[in-house]
């Protein structure tokens, strides 16, 4: 099967035209300006964090956030690889439009559907450990609870924009599956005339000429003899 970008499009974006990359028809992409946003909370997030929420005890780093290392690693892991993933993306946003392959494009819509969806619920428990974490906390830091309440706030921002990216998703997905593969296919079907099935350099079966019916109005054929009694 043909698995090329038909004339309508797929997933979201229309048909590979090889065009060169224009920057203003780029970020002016819904899901490039969401995924631009969810990349600008993320280096938020994890510069306060790593700026703000350690500090030295006896010669070893030590995170403020319940007066341990876990909670400001997992806040730190989840940022980092939020910040990676938007990169990765927004690079395959910007060669989407030139691939030709359904195929290619369907697994990227996937992906993206799948890391966002993921990233939020990561988002989510982040913001729910580390505001417990927080709470419970008996380390004073000289200016260091306003960048970690920053990172705080801004994990709970990121829920809601990798949420709106994993519904973008989605929409891209289902559209893409309802309408890949049907252009294409009805332009592949050439218009081909009905064919003659008595083509004019072969002998045509003989006509029927006639044209009366079989019988008449009385039940009879007009040349069916009539019964006649014998005579005696």
């Amino acid at each position: 099967m043909d698995a090329r970008v038909g004339t309508g499009g797929a997933y979201g974006a229309g048909k590979a035209s090889g065009k060169r990359f224009d920057p203003i028809v780029y970020v002016q992409k819904p899901q490039v300006i969401l995924r631009m946003v969810c990349w600008l909370f993320a280096l938020i997030q994890f510069s306060c964090l790593a700026a703000g929420a350690h500090y030295k005890l006896n010669g070893k780093t030590q995170c403020v956030l319940k007066d341990g290392t876990g909670p400001c690693g997992f806040l730190v892991f989840i940022g980092v690889m939020a910040f990676l993933e938007t990169m990765v993306f927004l690079a395959v946003d910007a060669v989407f439009d030139n691939w030709s392959n359904v195929n290619h494009r369907k697994y990227a819509v996937m992906a993206d559907m799948g890391f966002s969806a993921a990233w939020v619920f990561f988002w989510f428990l982040a913001f729910c450990i580390n505001v417990a974490s927080w709470k419970k906390t008996t380390i004073e830091i000289p200016h260091g609870g306003g960048k970690i309440g920053t990172a705080i706030a801004f994990s709970f921002f990121s829920i809601f924009t990798w949420g709106g990216l994993a519904v973008m998703a989605f929409f891209r997905y289902r559209q893409g599956s309802e309408t890949a593969f049907a252009p294409s296919f009805e332009s592949s079907v050439p218009n081909i005339p009905p064919a003659n099935p008595y083509p004019s350099d072969v002998a045509q079966p003989p006509r029927d000429n006639y044209q009366q019916p079989p019988f008449s109005e009385g039940g009879m054929s007009e040349k069916t003899p009539q019964y006649q009694p014998p005579t005696y």
